[in-house]
């Protein structure tokens, strides 16, 4: 009897630690809203709900869903940004106690106070628990507000650099400030805690000579500052963006959109500095697009686990 219930109990504590990684991310032009892929070995990933939306996008001009980025504040709340459309100074941002039922959406105002930015792209929110603090950061680009690049009437005079607030309550948000300023363009940003170390992974977005690669930079805190000499890319001879990282047993998986060859991509390491490339191992739900991972327990995955096929 007394083994029944010992198994019982670590079956039950098993439940309540093991992880489930969960895959926000859009589809098409993010114009349908939030999907959701799963997956318990980091390696094949599989839609929910049969592939169809969890909410639909509500603020913007264009009322768009893209590049949606989920984190878990400390009281249990999940807390989510987006970009709401191509050419808004807002970002999206909505609330949740268990992933299906969103609070109201609203609009964050980042770069309204700057009448000649363009946009506010990709935006992601980190919780850091140093400060006890959410930051949120984005790519921007305010004409003749930094050096130039190659050919940048290519990109439609797009020549982004990172910007940040940060808040406790998504309420109060500090006057936002630049987050990093290399000497090339950048998008895409995202931060991994590990260690010691914040990892700030980024797309090098220059276009001549074109670079469309991620590369790596690290700092003691999560702020910053991140020092603006990256390392070299860590993806290979294809164009990547929105780079979304994970631990996974022994490794970090980093994951992106192959966005040319309309398939995602992935490259693990085991040490932050020697990467492989996993591309054809991991297998993902067709038409995914920038999307970032959150880990979860089997007890914080309940309500989603409904929606499995």
């Amino acid at each position: 009897m007394r083994r029944i219930f010992l198994l019982l109990f670590f079956l039950s504590a098993y439940r309540a630690t093991a992880q489930v990684y969960v895959f926000s991310y859009f589809v098409d032009n993010g114009q349908d809203g939030l999907h959701y892929a799963v997956s318990r070995d980091g390696l094949n990933w599989k839609a929910l709900r049969n592939g169809a939306s969890f909410l639909t996008p509500a603020v913007g001009k264009d009322k768009l869903m893209r590049d949606p980025c989920i984190v878990k504040g400390p009281d249990g709340t999940f807390h989510m940004v987006w970009t709401s459309g191509w050419w808004d100074k807002i970002i999206g941002y909505a609330s949740s106690k268990d992933l299906v039922n969103w609070s109201e959406q609203t609009a964050i105002p980042v770069m309204e106070h700057e009448p000649a930015a363009k946009n506010s792209w990709a935006p992601e929110v980190y919780y850091d628990k140093a400060s006890k603090k959410f930051l949120i950061y984005w790519a921007t680009t305010i004409p003749g507000r930094h050096k130039d690049v190659a050919d940048s009437e290519r990109e439609k005079g797009l020549n982004h650099r990172i910007y940040y607030t940060s808040t406790k309550d998504f309420k109060v948000f500090t006057p936002t400030a630049l987050f990093f300023n290399p000497d090339f363009s950048v998008i895409d940003a995202t931060i991994l805690h590990r260690g010691k170390d914040y990892y700030l992974f980024l797309k090098n977005e220059n276009p001549k000579p074109a670079e469309k690669n991620i590369r790596i930079t690290k700092a003691p805190k999560a702020e910053g500052p991140y020092p603006t000499q990256v390392s070299p890319p860590i993806t290979g001879n294809y164009w990547a963006e929105g780079p979304t990282a994970a631990e996974v047993g022994d490794y970090v998986y980093v994951y992106f959109d192959k966005y040319t060859e309309h398939r995602y991509g992935a490259v693990r390491s085991t040490d932050m500095e020697h990467w492989e490339d996993v591309s054809d191992q991991v297998h993902f739900p067709k038409g995914i697009r920038h999307g970032t991972v959150i880990q979860l327990t089997e007890k914080e995955y309940a309500a989603l686990k409904a929606f499995e096929n």
